[in-house]
C-alpha cells in the first residue's frame, strides 16, 4: 500500500493564537485510507513538524506503508546528526504511530490485536496535578480533592512544575503540601510526587524521607534528569520507588538510567520512537526487573497510541496517567475514547488507534506547517 501524501500540522487548543498548540502528522495512501500520530509537544512541537516535512515526508511518498520499520530506521539514520535525541526522536515517534494507525486500519485490526493481543480492556488512571510549586497548603489540597471528586482515579500525582534554574527553593513548603495531600486522602490512598527537577541530591534525599514517612509510593524526577548518576544516587539511597525518564529519547538513554539504579522508568510515546519504541521499552524494562510507567499528557492521538501498548503488557504495575486539562481534546471527537469513565479508560476496538474525529473542528484548529 503506497504512501500518496504526508501532512503536518499544528491544532490550536487555545481560543487565541497564545494558546497551547499540539503537533500532528497525516499518512494517506492512495486509496485515501489514512493514519494520525503525534510528537512531543514542546514549544508546540514545531521543529519536529518542520523535520518531517523537510527531511522525512519527501522520503516517504512512493513507500510501502507496510514497510514501516525499514523506512523510520532509515530516516533515524539519514537525520541523526539533528538529534538523535530531541526533536528528531519526536518526529520519527510521530510518523511511527500515524503508521501504526493507518496499519490497523488497513488490516481491519485494532492496534492492541496486532502488538500480540491485550491483557486487559480497561485501565485505571491516576491524576496528574500540575501547578502546586506556586499553590499555598490549602490550594493544593482544594484542587487535589476537585480532581479525586470529579475523575475518581486509582492514585493521585501531585506535581511542582517550579522554576527549574533553581533548586531546593522551599523543601519545608513541599513536606507540608504533601503531609496535607496524604491527610486529606487517607492512609490508603496511593500517592506520587513529581519534584520536576527541583532538587539537589541532599534536597532529595530529604524529601525523599519525608515521602517514604508518609507512605508515598513514588518520587519523580527528584533531580535535574541530565544527572543520570545523581538520579541513580538518588534512587539506590532511598526505599521509596525513584522514576525517570519522561524526558529521555533513546533505548540507550533508558538503558543508562536503569543502570544507574532507577528502579520506575517513565518514557512518552510522543518522544520515545512512538508504538514501536515504546514496546522496545516494555522489553528492556521487563529483562532488568523494573516498573514501565509511561509519561503521558497529550489526551487524543498520544494518549490512545499509549493505552493500546500498555493494555498488552503482562505486568502493569502503575495506572495511566490523566493529565490536567484533559478535556480540551473533548471537542475534536465525535465521540471521544480518551475520556475515563469512573477513573478508567477504555481500550478502544476500532481498527487502528480507534479515533473518530469531527473532520469540521479539526481542520477549524488545524495550522499547516510546511517545509
Amino acid at each position: 500500500m503506497k504512501i500518496a501524501k504526508v501532512e503536518t500540522f499544528q491544532v490550536e487548543w487555545g481560543a487565541s493564537a497564545k494558546g497551547g498548540r499540539s503537533a500532528f502528522v497525516r499518512i494517506e495512501t492512495e486509496d485515501g485510507q489514512y493514519g494520525l500520530g503525534e510528537a512531543s509537544p514542546m514549544q508546540g512541537g514545531l521543529a519536529s513538524l518542520v523535520i518531517i516535512a523537510n527531511d522525512m515526508a519527501p522520503a516517504l511518498i512512493g513507500k510501502d506503508a507496510l514497510d514501516h520499520a525499514v523506512l523510520l530506521d532509515t530516516l533515524f539514520h539519514k537525520c541523526v546528526k539533528l538529534g538523535p535525541e530531541g526533536a528528531t526522536t519526536a518526529a520519527l515517534a510521530a510518523l511511527d504511530i500515524a503508521l501504526w494507525d493507518l496499519k490497523g486500519k488497513l488490516l481491519g485490526q485494532p492496534v492492541h490485536k496486532l502488538l500480540g493481543g491485550a491483557w486487559r480492556t480497561a485501565l485505571p488512571c491516576y491524576a496528574s496535578v500540575g501547578g502546586n510549586a506556586w499553590r499555598t497548603v490549602d490550594q493544593v489540597v482544594e484542587v487535589v480533592m476537585r480532581r479525586v471528586e470529579k475523575e475518581r482515579p486509582a492514585a493521585v500525582k501531585i506535581r511542582w512544575d517550579g522554576d527549574r534554574t533553581r533548586q531546593d527553593v522551599d523543601i519545608p513548603g513541599d513536606i507540608a503540601k504533601a503531609k496535607a495531600v496524604r491527610k486529606a486522602l487517607g492512609d490508603e490512598f496511593v500517592l506520587g510526587f513529581d519534584a520536576n527537577n527541583g532538587y539537589s541530591v541532599g534536597g532529595a534525599m530529604r524529601v525523599g524521607r519525608a515521602l517514604e514517612d508518609l507512605g508515598y509510593t513514588w518520587f519523580e524526577e527528584p533531580v535535574q534528569h541530565y544527572h543520570v548518576a545523581a538520579m541513580g544516587e538518588v534512587a539506590q539511597r532511598l526505599d521509596i520507588t525513584v522514576s525517570a525518564g519522561e524526558q529521555t529519547y533513546t533505548l540507550q538513554g533508558l538503558k543508562d538510567l536503569i543502570n544507574a539504579g532507577v528502579r520506575m522508568v517513565q518514557p512518552d510515546i510522543v518522544k520515545m520512537g512512538g508504538i514501536t519504541g515504546l514496546m522496545q521499552c516494555a522489553a528492556i524494562a521487563y529483562a532488568h526487573g523494573v516498573e514501565l510507567v509511561p509519561h503521558q499528557t497529550q489526551p487524543s492521538v498520544g494518549h490512545l497510541a499509549n493505552i493500546h501498548v500498555l493494555s498488552t503488557i503482562m505486568h502493569l504495575s502503575k495506572p495511566v496517567e490523566l493529565a490536567d486539562n484533559w478535556e480540551r481534546a473533548g471537542s475534536l471527537f465525535k465521540k471521544n475514547p480518551s475520556e475515563p469513565i469512573d477513573g478508567r479508560f477504555e481500550l478502544p476496538t476500532a481498527p487502528g488507534l480507534g479515533m473518530e474525529f469531527d473532520e469540521a473542528e479539526m481542520i477549524k484548529r488545524s495550522i499547516p506547517i510546511s517545509a
